[in-house]
């Protein structure tokens, strides 16, 4: 009897990118293309994960992530359910282990957690017994924003071996950026962060990238211009002088663009600050832009997860 458990990724949790082989990560994309296929259908459901339970546990505020995953297990036959944190017990003072002992109770077979503390999803999947995805924890990672960035990439590309992306603003604070700077590199791709000093860890060159304070000089021939949000609610203190001077000097516009390839692609995780990481004239660009794109592959990366976590339990009740 097949047991259900995929040879090709063979983890009980996505926690991260790190950890995860090329071909694990190429796994989970070609997954991915054939679910972007399926939602183009007029009908998009399949029954696949008929009676599994999925769990949305949102500690922050989530537009997009929380929508994306939601539609995904549905789609895939699942009885989703969303915590509202604001009004549940955690917010009264229980500890993360006590939520992870009353979820474990529920039975659930998916846990999809978002956290504003770093290490915090590791802990809770330490304590239950259902997969656990994270869907971002404080600054540390989003695995599969940068799982969607790089399906986005792979299809108007056509690869991303040998690419040149640019990784531009706040690296300090952005999850997206950790995450993206570890799978790019993975997959054969060059890796250059541009960003003021006080936004731009050196560490991140022992990871292999290039840095770069100045903007025409680290866009010079980039194939792909990925922009992030001003975290704000991570910082600490006074880490740009102004938005305006901001805007002046790290801003995407379409001088600073001219810099990079005639054909490169423009991308950002959203929420979009318009006029602060990027001009709303490029952001809306139909040629270059590829943001929208961003939101249709979150569906399908997250619907291939959710099948690929589910592979052994599902395998089991057959």
């Amino acid at each position: 009897m097949d047991s259900g458990f995929d040879l090709s990724f063979r983890h009980h949790h996505l926690l991260g990118i790190e950890g995860l082989q090329p071909y694990e990560i190429g796994h989970v994309l070609d997954l991915a293309d054939s679910y972007v296929e399926l939602n183009r259908q007029p009908s998009k459901k399949r029954a696949l994960l008929d009676g599994l339970t999925q769990i949305n546990l949102f500690f922050e505020v989530s537009t997009r992530t929380l929508t994306s995953f939601e539609l995904a297990g549905k789609r895939l036959g699942a009885d989703v359910v969303n915590m509202a944190v604001q009004g549940s017990s955690i917010k009264k003072g229980e500890t993360l282990i006590d939520t992870a002992m009353t979820l474990n109770a529920m039975q659930p077979d998916v846990l999809v957690v978002r956290h504003q503390e770093s290490g915090a999803v590791q802990l809770l999947a330490r304590h239950v017994r259902c997969a656990v995805i994270n869907a971002g924890d404080g600054s540390h990672e989003h695995p599969t924003q940068a799982l969607l960035d790089a399906l986005t990439i792979r299809r108007r590309k056509g690869r991303l071996e040998g690419l040149t992306v640019a990784i531009c603003g706040d690296l300090r604070h952005s999850r997206v950026a950790r995450s993206n700077i570890l799978l790019l590199l993975a997959m054969g791709a060059s890796v250059r962060l541009i960003g003021p000093p006080t936004l731009l860890p050196r560490a991140f060159e022992s990871y292999g990238c290039q840095l770069f304070t100045d903007m025409a000089k680290g866009l010079r021939g980039c194939d792909i211009v990925m922009m992030l949000r001003l975290q704000n609610e991570r910082m600490q203190g006074s880490f740009v002088p102004s938005v305006r001077e901001y805007f002046h000097l790290y801003g995407l516009t379409q001088e600073k663009l001219r810099h990079a390839a005639p054909d490169a692609l423009i991308m950002h995780p959203g929420p979009m600050n318009r006029g602060v990481e990027i001009d709303g004239v490029i952001a809306d660009d139909i040629d270059r832009s590829a943001i929208l794109d961003q939101v249709e592959m979150g569906v399908a990366v997250r619907m291939a997860c959710l099948d690929l976590l589910t592979r052994s339990i599902r395998g089991e009740a057959s």
